[in-house]
């Protein structure tokens, strides 16, 4: 809750004339409790799970033709039934994990300092802090998830997040509930080490989850904004992870691809890649010998 009264009173204490954000800020949040306003983390996650994949969903359902060429593997086809249990089995953890865990962590943001005051962060400065936030939650979560491919950590926990060998949007947020709190360290490490303003931190929570849901839709398509990302893995570098399975030692990033370089643990990938390159290269050149068309629509699967 802010303790100003009036618009007057906060222009005050911040020595200038709100900005318009400022001030659609100070009207939303100036009767609201920070507990309150936490508790958003809960309709934003909520939102996110339930929104996002459909994009996928829906591109699949009515331009099944058209973007069949970019399904990563275009042999697995889950019925709308599968798809919507997935989104069952979702909700049901959400419900009775991820939201009352949203509501019981609220004494540690207040720790590590978040705030919900004026005057709002600068553009630069939510852009800085989520570049920290996504490092840091990248590399932890590197070692957490080669720790859960333990023998051990797969079979009683991991293993229910790999279910889905060919991954589906619904997917991302499919896993064990101890998993769910365990992956729950690396997403407060960034806020923790850097904190800033409660519009970030919603930010960090939302944009985080939609990255999971594209990692995990089973599309790599070229429109993808994040393509242009330096050293951002995407959808098909996730998928050769949940494609191989318990099996896996490689490709184990959350969002980046250096802690898999730097570690050793994307060589799998990289020979799929290579051999995959270097079989299209083959049927390209017997195809110009032989003017046929076979080399198109070459899929891996």
């Amino acid at each position: 809750m802010l303790p100003y009264a009036t618009l007057q009173e906060a222009e005050a204490a911040v020595g200038r004339s709100l900005t318009l954000p400022e001030t659609l800020w100070f009207n939303y949040s100036a009767t609201k409790s920070d507990y309150f306003l936490y508790c958003h983390n809960i309709i934003f996650l909520f939102l996110v799970f339930s929104i996002f994949p459909f994009y996928y969903l829906f591109l699949e359902f009515a331009f099944k033709n058209s973007i069949g060429r970019f399904k990563i593997q275009p042999k697995v086809k889950l019925s709308f039934s599968e798809t919507l249990s997935c989104y069952k089995s979702v909700m049901r953890m959400f419900f009775l994990v991820v939201g009352p865990l949203q509501l019981v962590s609220y004494p540690s943001i207040k720790l590590i300092g978040v705030r919900t005051g004026l005057p709002l962060p600068s553009f630069w400065e939510i852009v800085l802090q989520l570049g920290v936030y996504f490092i840091v939650e990248d590399y932890t979560n590197y070692w957490i998830h080669r720790i859960l491919h333990c023998k051990w950590g797969y079979e009683k926990i991991h293993k229910v997040h790999h279910e889905y060998t060919a991954p589906i949007g619904f997917a991302a947020p499919y896993a064990h509930w101890a998993e769910i709190l365990i992956l729950g360290i690396p997403s407060f490490l960034g806020p923790a080490m850097v904190p800033g303003h409660i519009i970030t931190f919603w930010l960090w929570i939302v944009l985080r989850q939609i990255e999971a849901i594209e990692t995990h839709s089973g599309y790599e398509f070229p429109w993808t904004p994040t393509k242009y990302i330096p050293f951002y893995g995407g959808a098909d570098y996730h998928d050769y992870h949940h494609y191989v399975g318990r099996q896996s030692q490689s490709n184990f990033a959350s969002v980046f691809t250096y802690c898999d370089y730097i570690y050793g643990t994307d060589k799998g990938y990289r020979y799929q890649k290579k051999v995959l390159k270097q079989l299209r290269e083959g049927l390209q050149t017997n195809d110009e010998q032989n003017g046929g068309s076979h080399a198109q629509g070459l899929k891996v699967d």
